[in-house]
């Protein structure tokens, strides 16, 4: 039997949290007097850890205006998520691919860059605790685009390069995947746009989530 395993990323790809983390950016750069990035500077930094997402959007601050923009921004998150106007719904047929594709016996892992908190809450939230098999975060290493999270995910499960498929909505989530050997699918219903994961590596971007289970049951992995 082949042997498939989809490392997934969350944020913009399974779970719709474009406004939440738009709301919690600019709140957190408007309490530390600086102008908000908005949404067309933000997303260009989902993906990436907090901290060098920061030092993208906030090249002038100096270290200590940075952490204080990163508190700002995990205080502002915790309390929004509280709050049900700034749920982060989960993408219209994202849980049905999901156990899908495990009962047509796939392998399935996570590589974000949540925090563990936020990472522990949102498969608390979806209930998707018992879904995946591996899932390694922003606090387990190297952030994206570095491939150190799909190499653990690799590593847990007993998967190969050529077994892997890694499914994202950025160029970070492309260029990860590239970089570990695997094979990169985008989709284009996140934070980044179809030509930004073309250029970084993807083999397709899909446009449905419909569309996105027949691209990954229709990709040819070895046995």
């Amino acid at each position: 039997m082949t042997f498939r395993f989809a490392v997934f990323d969350i944020d913009g790809t399974l779970v719709d949290s474009r406004a939440i983390i738009t709301a919690c950016m600019d709140k957190a750069f408007i309490g530390a007097g600086l102008p908000p990035p908005g949404f067309e500077r933000t997303r260009r930094v989902i993906g990436l850890s907090l901290a060098v997402g920061l030092e993208q959007l906030a090249p002038q601050a100096d270290e200590a205006l940075r952490h204080r923009i990163l508190e700002s921004y995990r205080t502002a998150f915790f309390e929004m998520r509280q709050d049900p106007a700034f749920h982060s719904p989960a993408y219209d047929g994202a849980d049905a691919l999901l156990r899908s594709l495990l009962a047509d016996n796939w392998v399935l892992g996570i590589a974000t860059g949540k925090s563990r908190r936020g990472l522990d809450a949102m498969l608390e939230q979806h209930a998707w605790g018992d879904l995946f098999q591996a899932h390694f975060c922003a606090d387990d290493g190297p952030g994206k685009p570095h491939p150190h999270m799909v190499l653990e995910n690799m590593r847990v499960v007993g998967a190969q390069p050529d077994q892997t498929l890694v499914i994202g909505d950025s160029e970070h989530d492309m260029a990860m995947a590239i970089a570990a050997g695997t094979t990169a699918i985008g989709v284009s219903w996140g934070f980044g746009t179809t030509e930004e994961m073309l250029a970084a590596g993807a083999v397709r971007v899909t446009h449905q989530m419909g569309e996105l289970e027949e691209a990954l049951k229709s990709h040819e992995l070895s046995l």
